[in-house]
C-alpha cells in the first residue's frame, strides 16, 4: 500500500493538508510520505482534486469563455494596445475563436488535470483504512463527473477511464449525459452535507444534477434548430431543486452583494464554490478585472488597482434599462450598491480608512475615489483620505476622466480606456497588495437563487406552469431586503425568465450556457454578428489534436473548426 501511495502523491507532486476549514500546501519527499497516517494520506490525496479550481475559474480562463463570448461582456483593445493579446478577446466575443487560443488551451488543460487528479484519488484512496476515505472517494468520483460536465458543455465530449495509464473512451451526446448522471447518482449517498461550499456535498450534487437535466436537451443534440426538453428531464430537475430548497441547509441572502463579499465562505446561499479564503492564496482577479487602473480600492495598498478589462455590452445594459423604464435600474438592489457618499453628496470628500469601500455592481458614469500622487494617496487636513474625481493618470492621460460610458465596441472611440459600464460584483479584497493576489471571496459555482430559477424554468418548459414559475422568481427578487427589494413581477414567460437570470446571475460564468439553452446564442449584439450554431461549442485545442495524432481518428476536431 505504501508504495502505491508514494507513487500517487509523487504524481500529484505535493501534499495538501486538508480539512473543511483549511488547505495548506506542503512539498513532500518519499521519506515524509512514508510516515503519514492513513488520515493524513487521505487528506493529501483528496486536496489536489480541488486544487485546480481557482486556476480554472481565473478571469482569463473559464470566466472569459463563459462571459466574453456572450451579450453580457466585451473586451476591446483598451487604448488601442492594452488587452490586445493577438485579438483573442475580440475573437471570443465575435465567435471566431480558433484552436490555438491560449486561454482555451489553458482551460482545457486545467480541467483535464482535474480529471487526472480525480482518477489518481479514485485509485489510491481504497488502499487506506481511515473511515474518511469513503467520503473522499465519493468526492473524487463526483469531481471527476463535474470536470466531465465542464468538458461536455465547452467542447462537446467527455473522457472516460479508471486507469491513468489507459486510453480514455470518448463519449458525446446522450452517452456523455448518461455517464455523468450515473456518476453523480453513484456518489451522492456517501457525500457529507455540512462540510461547507468548498467541497462537493449532497446539496452540490443535487444542484449539479438539476443543471445537467436542464441542459441535457442541448448536450444530446448540440446543433438542433430547436431543443427538445423532455418532460422527464424537467421533472428530475424540479425533484433535485426541491431537495435543496426543502433541506433547510441553504437560505437566500438578504443582502445581494454579501454573497460576493470577502467573507462569503459561510454565506448560506452558497451551495458549491471555489474555496478562495486568504490562507489559500486565492486571486483577486474577479474584483480587479473590470474596474479602472485608476481606481484604487484599498487605502493600505497604493499599488492595488484595476486593469480596465471587460465592460458590459450596451445590449445587456439595455435589458436593465428597458425593464425598469422610466425608473433607473438602481431600483433593483442587484444592479448597484453605493458605498461612497460622494456620489450623492459632493461635499463628502474626506473618508476614514475604515469607511472606504468602492461601490459595487454595475458602475456607470464619472467615478470617484482615492487620489494618488507620486505613489501616495492624498489626505485631508484631519488625516482622512482625500476622495475626488478620478482621471486616467496611470495611463498618462490626466485629462481623460474615469467616466464610464454606455457605448463600448471595437472602434477606436469605443475601445478607449473609459468605455463601457463596469462590474464590481465581487468585493475587492482588503488583503490584495497588488490588486490581483490574495482574493478572499469564494467564487460561486452554484447558489440557491439559481436553484429557484432552474425550478421555475423546468416548470415553464414542461407544462407552461407560469404561476409556479412566477412564484419562484419573485421569491428570489423579493429576498434582498437589506434595502428595498426589486418589485415583484406580475407575469412570467421564458423570455422574462432569461432576462431574470441575467439580472440575478450576471458575471457568474453562466451566461453562455444560458444563452444556448434559451436559443439566444446565435443572435447579434454589439460587435457579434456570427450566427453559426457550430459555435455553440469551442474548438478542441490544437495541442490536444496533435498530441493524439498517434491514434488516427481518435480525437476529431469539432465541426466548424
Amino acid at each position: 500500500m505504501k508504495k502505491k501511495l508514494i507513487s500517487a502523491l509523487a504524481l500529484v507532486g505535493t501534499l495538501f493538508i486538508y480539512s473543511c476549514t483549511n488547505l495548506a500546501e506542503n512539498v513532500l519527499d518519499e521519506a515524509s510520505v512514508s510516515g503519514l497516517s492513513d488520515r493524513q494520506a487521505a487528506d493529501g490525496i483528496i486536496a489536489p482534486v480541488y486544487a485546480r479550481l481557482p486556476d480554472i475559474f481565473l478571469h482569463t480562463n473559464y470566466f472569459n469563455i463563459q462571459e466574453i463570448s456572450t451579450d453580457e461582456a466585451i473586451l476591446p483593445y483598451r487604448g488601442g494596445t492594452d488587452w490586445g493579446d493577438n485579438g483573442i478577446y475580440l475573437a471570443m466575443h465575435q465567435h471566431t475563436t480558433i484552436s490555438t487560443d491560449p486561454n482555451l488551451n489553458s482551460t482545457w488543460n486545467l480541467i483535464l488535470q482535474g480529471v487526472s487528479r480525480s482518477i489518481t484519488a479514485i485509485n489510491t484512496l481504497p488502499t487506506l483504512k481511515d473511515p474518511v476515505t469513503k467520503t473522499y472517494l465519493a468526492e473524487a468520483r463526483g469531481m471527476r463527473a463535474y470536470y466531465s460536465m465542464m468538458t461536455l458543455d465547452l467542447f462537446g465530449l467527455v473522457f472516460v477511464k479508471d486507469d491513468l495509464g489507459a486510453t480514455s473512451t470518448i463519449l458525446r451526446g446522450d452517452q456523455a449525459v448518461e455517464y455523468i448522471k450515473a456518476e453523480f447518482l453513484a456518489v451522492e449517498p456517501n457525500l457529507e452535507t455540512t462540510v461547507g461550499p468548498g467541497r462537493l456535498t449532497k446539496g452540490a450534487v443535487w444542484g449539479l444534477l438539476a443543471r445537467l437535466y436542464m441542459n441535457a436537451a442541448v448536450y444530446r443534440d448540440r446543433y438542433a434548430t430547436q431543443f427538445t426538453f423532455k418532460p422527464e428531464d424537467m421533472d428530475k430537475a424540479v425533484e433535485y431543486c426541491d431537495k435543496i430548497i426543502s433541506s433547510g441547509q441553504y437560505a437566500l441572502s438578504k443582502d445581494f452583494f454579501s454573497i460576493f463579499n470577502s467573507d462569503n465562505h459561510d454565506n448560506k446561499e452558497l451551495i458549491f464554490a471555489v474555496d478562495q479564503r486568504a490562507d489559500l492564496n486565492g486571486t483577486n482577479r474577479m474584483a480587479y478585472f473590470s474596474i479602472s487602473g485608476d481606481q484604487f480600492p484599498i487605502p493600505a495598498y497604493p499599488a492595488a488597482n484595476g486593469t480596465d478589462g471587460p465592460g458590459i455590452t450596451p445590449d445587456y445594459y439595455q435589458s436593465w434599462a428597458t425593464a425598469y423604464a422610466p425608473k433607473d435600474p438602481t431600483v433593483d438592489p442587484r444592479f448597484y450598491k453605493q458605498n461612497l457618499t460622494i456620489y450623492s453628496n459632493p461635499a463628502d470628500s474626506c473618508v476614514a480608512e475604515a469607511d472606504f469601500n468602492i461601490n459595487r455592481g454595475i458602475l456607470r458614469g464619472q467615478q470617484y475615489g482615492l487620489i494618488r500622487r507620486n505613489g501616495v494617496f492624498l489626505k485631508c487636513p484631519d488625516g482622512k483620505y482625500k476622495v475626488g474625481t478620478l482621471f486616467y493618470d496611470t495611463r498618462n492621460k490626466p485629462t481623460l476622466p474615469v467616466n464610464f460610458t454606455q457605448q463600448i465596441d471595437f472602434t477606436v472611440a469605443g475601445s478607449n480606456y473609459n468605455t463601457g459600464y463596469r462590474v464590481e460584483k465581487y468585493e475587492f479584497s482588503k488583503k490584495s497588495a497588488s490588486g490581483r493576489n490574495f482574493g478572499d471571496a469564494d467564487i460561486v459555482i452554484l447558489r440557491l437563487a439559481d436553484i429557484y430559477l432552474m425550478r421555475a424554468e423546468a416548470k415553464l418548459r414542461k407544462s407552461g406552469d407560469a404561476a409556479s414559475a412566477l412564484a419562484d422568481v419573485n421569491t428570489v427578487r423579493t429576498a434582498r431586503t437589506v434595502t428595498a427589494p426589486a418589485p415583484a413581477l406580475t407575469s412570467m414567460t421564458l423570455d422574462l425568465l432569461f432576462r431574470e437570470r441575467g439580472f440575478e446571475l450576471y458575471w457568474e460564468s453562466l451566461r453562455r450556457t444560458d444563452m444556448i439553452r434559451f436559443g439566444k446564442y446565435e443572435g447579434t449584439w454589439t460587435e457579434k454578428t456570427n450566427t453559426d450554431p457550430k459555435k455553440r461549442i469551442f474548438p478542441i485545442p490544437q495541442t490536444a489534436i496533435d498530441g493524439a495524432s498517434n491514434l488516427p481518428g481518435y480525437l476529431k476536431q469539432n465541426d466548424g473548426y
